[in-house]
């Protein structure tokens, strides 16, 4: 059943603040294999200019793909997960994340699509710090399968 077309231009609260800490940005740099001393070493971030160390501009995806499961388990909705695969991401950056940051999520539902049955679900993570500025959009397109047999 194709999702409902009322939901786009949806918003859903901003996420409790999520603290980002100088080890998470370390993981994350090593896991993504990006052996920047500015992802490691606050003295190298400061050499080009940031407060402490900045993560890898994916970083934001674990709290944006977080923050976008309020849209998938709005029961309203009626997104069978199950089914859902991960289509497409994409960010636009106003400036790098930082250590010390403690950033929200909001999400909206930008576009519903239905395409040979599979349901599109476009949604934007807007991520803004304490101060309110804004530091990334995130663009997360996620594809519900068509059921077998649909």
């Amino acid at each position: 059943m194709a999702l409902d077309q009322s939901f786009v231009g949806r918003s859903y609260p901003p996420t409790a603040p999520y603290e980002v800490g100088r080890e998470k940005i370390r993981e994350f740099a090593e896991a993504v294999g990006d052996a920047n001393p500015a992802y490691t070493d606050p003295e190298a971030a400061k050499a080009l200019g940031h407060p402490d160390v900045i993560a890898p501009p994916t970083f934001v995806f674990a709290i944006t793909f977080k923050a976008a499961g309020q849209v998938v388990q709005d029961p309203q909705l009626g997104l069978d997960y199950s089914r859902v695969v991960h289509g497409d991401q994409k960010f636009a950056c106003n400036r790098p994340v930082r250590a010390g940051d403690r950033l929200t999520v909001t999400s909206t539902i930008e576009a519903i699509k239905s395409l040979a049955g599979n349901d599109i679900l476009d949604i934007r993570g807007e991520v803004h710090d304490e101060a309110g500025e804004h530091v990334v959009t995130a663009w997360t397109k996620l594809v519900a399968r068509a059921a077998e047999g649909a």
